[in-house]
């Protein structure tokens, strides 16, 4: 690590020990059902209404059975939610990509690990979700499996506080007030603060750069460990051998080291939309045609 590295280990590590105590008196009024904050003139008449819609008695506390029982069914719907958005979203709203439906393995690890709070993206984002998927089937989880983590620590503090107590507290009640109170707060600062950023938001499709100069990167290929990876191929051909009037005849294959042809922005036979540009090496392919054997650049890539 480098000194500018430690120098933001330093300032993150000075950073969380200044806001362990004030975050830690106002996390006991958030988990308190009679807790009072700051936002109280603003979020409290929403809290009440989503008890009501929910049908929650905020004063009824839960027993260790009941809380892990209301947990264990709210991570279940969400995760069947999350797996069901991610099954149809090519029938679903925001999708400008036309991207289609997550296959089924992967889209049941998505849904687990996010409401797990693993956040585990075995895929690229932009390229296999759309907008609607990635906020209402991802995004949804970074605050409810987020609050749920939180609730579960605070019923573990609870059970050790309370020490000959029945009750936990009431899981739907932390659950609402660790959003309303904490993580959606904490989200609003961030998101202005990227805002007055110029980071950019939009439902539209995706835009294609167009260069003012077009140019030509080679990228070095790698293998696993970072070392390079050579640039001949051994392939199985036919050798050529003339007889005596020049004209080849076909003997047994052998196999032999065929370069690989380098990319050449002018060349007709490279993959369509490729335009030359891509860093791929691309395998050297021997082709017999009308008796001889030629050179071409193939059309495949060089995993």
């Amino acid at each position: 690590m480098n000194t500018f590295g430690w120098l933001q280990f330093l300032f993150y590590l000075v950073a969380l020990v200044l806001i362990t105590k004030p975050m830690g008196l106002y996390l006991i009024q958030v988990l308190d059902v009679n807790g009072r904050t700051w936002l109280d003139p603003v979020v409290k008449p929403l809290e009440r209404f989503t008890y009501w819609i929910m049908g929650v008695d905020s004063k009824r506390e839960h027993d260790w059975k009941q809380y892990t029982l209301a947990m264990l069914l709210f991570s279940l719907v969400s995760c069947l939610f999350t797996y069901a958005i991610l099954r149809l979203q090519h029938l679903l709203p925001l999708n400008p990509q036309g991207f289609g439906p997550m296959s089924t393995d992967l889209a049941f690890n998505t849904a687990v690990s996010f409401t797990t709070n693993t956040n585990w993206q075995n895929y690229g984002g932009e390229s296999t979700l759309s907008y609607f998927a990635q906020m209402v089937g991802l995004t949804l989880h970074n605050f409810l499996s987020a609050a749920v983590g939180i609730a579960l620590a605070a019923a573990l503090v609870r059970a050790i506080a309370r020490n000959s107590a029945k009750t936990l507290g009431n899981f739907w009640v932390d659950l609402v007030r660790l959003n309303y109170y904490l993580l959606l707060p904490i989200c609003l600062v961030f998101a202005v603060f990227l805002v007055s950023q110029g980071m950019i938001q939009n439902f539209k499709p995706y835009t294609k750069a167009k260069l003012t100069e077009p140019f030509t990167i080679q990228v070095a290929k790698t293998d696993d460990k970072g070392q390079p990876v050579t640039t001949n191929v051994a392939v199985m051909v036919q050798m050529p051998r003339l007889d005596g009037k020049g004209k080849p005849v076909m003997t047994n294959g052998v196999a032999m080291m065929v370069d690989v042809p380098k990319l050449d922005e002018q060349r007709s036979d490279v993959l369509p939309g490729t335009d030359g540009e891509e860093p791929e090496t691309w395998l050297g392919r021997m082709e017999r045609h009308g008796g001889a054997v030629r050179g071409r650049s193939a059309h495949g890539l060089v995993g």
